[in-house]
């Protein structure tokens, strides 16, 4: 079910988001950057403290809230791109981590629902 490489997905996206946003006139935007890093941090906590909740209902509620941060950060890439912060190449390429971590929650959302369905 769960792999510990689920959250190392989460962990590189989150320290691509600090590193790219502790540079240039991104660094200094006080308000986007806190909040992108604050939902970056949120995907990666919550797929651990769903996991060390040990039970499937509450790891499925935490893996929605780890998903709907992983939207929060694509969306404030795009906010960042708009502003100029991020060239497209790197937009891009933050973009397509940021859907692969949010595949990856929904395919193990959707793994644990069977599970909890078929114990029903």
């Amino acid at each position: 079910m769960w792999r510990v490489t689920d959250w190392q997905k989460a962990r590189a996206l989150t320290a691509e988001i600090y590193r790219v946003t502790n540079q240039g006139r991104f660094a200094r935007d006080f308000g986007l950057r806190d909040q992108i890093c604050r939902a970056a941090v949120s995907v990666m906590s919550n797929i651990a403290e769903g996991f060390e909740r040990n039970r499937a209902a509450e790891f499925h509620q935490f893996l929605s809230i780890a998903k709907a941060s992983c939207g929060e950060v694509r969306s404030q890439l795009y906010v960042a791109l708009d502003a100029g912060y991020l060239k497209h190449d790197l937009f891009d390429a933050m973009r397509s981590q940021a859907e692969e971590v949010s595949r990856i929650t929904a395919g193990l959302r959707g793994s644990i629902a069977q599970k909890r369905s078929a114990s029903s």
